[in-house]
């Protein structure tokens, strides 16, 4: 038991906030599969906030497009919120296109973090390990 106890604690906990459950469920997957990962999904963004709270995650996966809370007003909410403010949110959308990007992790006019959906397995982790050095 204080095995697992070490391994989980040294794992970088990555919430994914995105209402394709599909889409969330298989990052969730393959981030874990890496072994680094401890992985939640979100798939309302209204309890995105509340999960956030709970989970007390390093870095949060966002989508831009979302019935009900888009992706913005997900995050003005933990910049607004002194207990969340400093966890790094990086958009992952479809509205920016993996040509656009040319593979690579990008920044918006606000310096947001953006990937581009479909991102690979391999963008989103070396986004994930560049913003949560420990």
């Amino acid at each position: 038991m204080e095995t697992e106890d070490k391994e989980t604690k040294t794992k970088k906990k990555v919430l994914i906030v995105d209402d394709e459950k599909g889409f969330s469920d298989a990052v969730k997957i393959n981030l874990e599969l890496t072994g680094k990962y401890e992985v939640a999904c979100e798939n309302e963004s209204a309890k995105a906030l509340e999960h956030a709270r709970t989970f007390q995650p390093d870095i949060v996966l966002l989508d831009i497009v979302m019935p009900g809370m888009d992706g913005g007003d997900v995050a003005n909410q933990f910049k607004d919120d002194a207990e969340l403010n400093s966890i790094p949110v990086v958009w992952i959308t479809a509205l920016l296109t993996q040509e656009e990007s040319h593979g690579k992790i990008m920044k918006n006019e606000d310096g947001q973090q953006m990937l581009a959906k479909p991102a690979t397995l391999d963008q989103i982790v070396e986004c994930i390990d560049r913003l949560t050095k420990w």
